[in-house]
């Protein structure tokens, strides 16, 4: 039976809601230890609840939290996708997760799935007390490759526009403009194509999830670039992809460019939602990803 248990840690002052994942109730037995987070615009209990489940199961603690701005944490602005915050999250879950008794000495882990995989990538880059590190259907963009999404130079435009509009009514008043996080065939939303993981109560349309989005999200999200870190981070690796994941080819370059500490892991078939919840993907991510960290959090 998995013990799941609720708890609140802190990043720059903001309360954040976490959870671990345990086979055990008992705080002297250690387990190695793995943080577990999802794509952009979404709750613990999305995707990062399914591979923590696993993990536990296998022998691991797992540990989910929601971002400042989202969930049960808190922050504001609220529903803001803002990468720098996300990696200072990510920063403190990993300083937190680190001083627990029930880690095992071999250190933690982390595992992101989608975009996710960009913001931790920069936060190891900036030191955080991570010892290894995985991406199951890594999103690393930057603002070339991600404006192909968005209808190239004059969507994102368009979009800087909204988020600046957006912003200076935030300054002025703190009046929160939002869109939907997903609605298929909206130009105002984050995500406007057809992903039915978001649509679906028994997949992603959990009720712990809002379907909103700070409009001044965008000028955040167009600008990062998730892909710079590459060149500062030498903790094992392990990249989980497909070619029916976005950004293949910048998984292989990041493959390459990470060196002697990185390992691929191609998986046959799979869009990038087959990744965050259906059967043959998650399996087949959660064997590489348990080989992986068995090795490298090892006493």
């Amino acid at each position: 039976m998995i013990e799941i248990t609720p708890v609140v840690f802190t990043s720059n002052g903001v309360p954040l809601a976490g959870r671990f994942y345990r086979d055990t109730t008992s705080l002297a037995q250690t387990r190695p230890t793995v943080i577990v987070t999802g794509s952009w615009l979404t709750v613990k209990e999305q995707m990062a609840h399914r591979y923590a489940e696993q993990l536990a199961a296998r022998g691991f603690t797992a540990f989910t939290f929601d971002f400042a701005g989202f969930g049960e944490s808190d922050g504001v602005p609220r529903q803001t996708e803002m990468p720098a915050r996300k990696i200072a999250d990510i920063i403190a879950a990993a300083a937190f997760v680190d001083t627990q008794s029930f880690v095992t000495r071999g250190g933690v882990g982390y595992l992101a799935i989608c975009a996710s995989a960009q913001y931790a990538l920069a936060a190891i880059a900036r030191g955080a007390a991570i010892r290894a590190f995985a991406a199951v259907a890594g999103w690393f963009h930057d603002a070339g490759s991600v404006a192909g999404f968005y209808g190239g130079e004059p969507g994102v435009q368009q979009r800087l526009a909204w988020s600046r509009r957006a912003t200076l009514a935030w300054l002025a008043d703190r009046e929160l403009e939002l869109a939907p996080a997903y609605a298929v065939g909206d130009e105002h939303a984050g995500m406007f194509f057809e992903l039915p993981y978001y649509a679906e109560a028994e997949r992603g349309a959990v009720p712990e999830w809002k379907n909103e989005m700070a409009v001044m999200s965008w000028q955040h999200w167009l600008a990062f670039d998730g892909l710079r870190a590459g060149d500062d981070v030498r903790v094992p690796t392990l990249l989980v992809h497909s070619d029916g994941c976005v950004f293949p080819d910048h998984v292989r370059q990041l493959h390459a460019r990470l060196g002697t500490a990185a390992r691929l892991a191609w998986i046959d078939s799979g869009t990038q939602i087959d990744f965050y919840d259906q059967p043959a993907q998650v399996d087949a991510a959660l064997a590489a990803v348990t080989e992986h960290f068995r090795r490298e959090l090892a006493e």
